[in-house]
This record gives structure tokens, sequence and C-alpha cells, in this order.
């Protein structure tokens, strides 16, 4: 995968046409799939020790129809970093896929305003999705130094899912999970997801288009795990069981 090199970037291709599906009357979750949710998370082991920092590989679909979400995440990512400092600290590198084969991958980096910058300065352009790659890059990296977690946040999935399931087993066996979220209403992604997520033994959550709340209660969830494990998702969900109630329940 090739290190970031944003200014480098191809011109824009157009983006192939995905099927469109209305949201569902029933998008919101029942008390069944929120309990469910939690009790998937809460059955996570802990991936990182108190007082070490977390490692956590950040993914996002920057193809054309994900500008808006790429546009609050540029914001919200700090909030990744400002959770998971209370915990012992957490490295992110971002990994992100547009056009028709352009997959990079930044350094890993340890301060929000450097990760926030660089995001700024890349934009979305058309393209297919390339999910494989992105779980590829994962297993290398994990085999360079351990990744507490995989945070990918898209709204489609235009590859074989076989081809998915394979690689995503390939993290399940070395314990890294995989926190899927999906943005909007597409069957055929959510299939997608909810199978990686549960070949990591991770966890697989949808949110409202341009919900910037709801990802951003997302973000801080993931990086509690990916710096504290277990404990510090756990802690995080205590001090704030009514708002995450109230975004979890919005989420299939």
């Amino acid at each position: 995968m090739d290190k970031d090199r944003s200014s480098q970037a191809p011109a824009p291709s157009t983006e192939s046409a995905r099927g469109a599906a209305s949201e569902p009357a029933h998008a919101t979750s029942s008390r069944a799939e929120l309990d469910a949710f939690l009790s998937r998370v809460g059955e996570l082991g802990a991936s990182a020790k108190v007082g070490l920092r977390g490692r956590l590989v950040f993914a996002l679909d920057a193809t054309m129809s994900r500008q808006p979400t790429w546009d609050q995440a540029c914001v919200l990512q700090s909030e990744m970093f400002r959770e998971a400092a209370a915990t012992g600290g957490l490295d992110i590198q971002l990994v992100y896929y547009r056009g028709l084969a352009e997959c990079r991958a930044s350094p890993w980096i340890t301060e929000p305003q450097r990760l926030g910058k660089l995001m700024s300065h890349i934009d979305c352009r058309g393209g297919h999705t390339q999910i494989a790659k992105v779980l590829a890059h994962t297993r290398r990296e994990n085999d360079r130094g351990k990744i507490g977690a995989l945070v990918f946040v898209g709204d489609a999935m235009e590859e074989p899912l076989d081809d998915l399931c394979a690689r995503a087993g390939e993290l399940g066996l070395r314990s890294i999970p995989a926190f899927m979220f999906q943005e909007g209403y597409d069957p055929v992604c959510e299939q997608a997801f909810r199978e990686v997520a549960r070949l990591t033994r991770g966890a697989y959550c949808r949110f409202a288009p341009g919900a910037a709340h709801e990802l951003r209660e997302l973000l801080r969830a993931a990086a509690a795990y990916a710096a504290g494990g277990m404990k510090a998702l756990a802690d995080l969900h205590a001090k704030h069981s009514s708002g995450a109630t109230r975004l979890i329940e919005q989420l299939k």
C-alpha cells in the first residue's frame, strides 16, 4: 500500500453507479438489538494495557459519495485522541482509498492536529471500494506491531464478499477487531460489514447520513477500546450512558 502523498493524487475519475436504497421505516434498533450490541462489545478482549499507547487503524472510504462524512471526520477525529488520552494515549494511522486504484496509508500519528491537517488536504474522488486492501494492510501493520482495532467508515461495498471474508478471517486469527461503521442504508454493504465484524469478533453499527453526533460517539468508543480495551470502553459507556443509548438505538 502506498504511503500518503496527497499532493500527487491523480485527477478525479467518474464514480461507478451505486444502487440506491430507501431508508426503511424501522430504521432505529430495537431494545434487543441495542442489548445485543452492548453485549458484543463487552465480550471483546482487551487488546491494550493501561499505561501503554494503543494503535488504531482509522480507514475511510474517500470516494465521491463520502465527501460530507469526510469533512465531518476531519473535525471529529480529534475526539478519538481526546478520549484515548485518559487511558494511555493512542497512535492512529489514517488509511483511505479513492479513484480507480488509489489506496494510501499515513505514517503513525500521535497528535490530533497533525491528523486533522493531513485529512484536510485530501479530497474525495470517484472510484470503486477497496476494502480488501484495507484489511490486508491492517494485517501487515499488525505483523510489525500489535494493532488494537480497525475502524472503517464507509457507505458501499463493490467487491467479492468471499475475498473480504478471507481477509477478515486473517484479522480474526490475530485478534484484531474491526469496527465497521456504515453510513446510510445499503443492504449489500450491511451484509458485508456485518460479516467482517463477525469474523474479526468486532462490531457493526449503522449511522444516519450526515449524523455528526453519531459518528463522533462511535469514534470515541472505538478509540477508548483501542487504547484501553474493554474496561476503558465500559467506563466510557458508564459516564455517558444516556447519550450512548440514544446513539446506539439509532444504529442497526
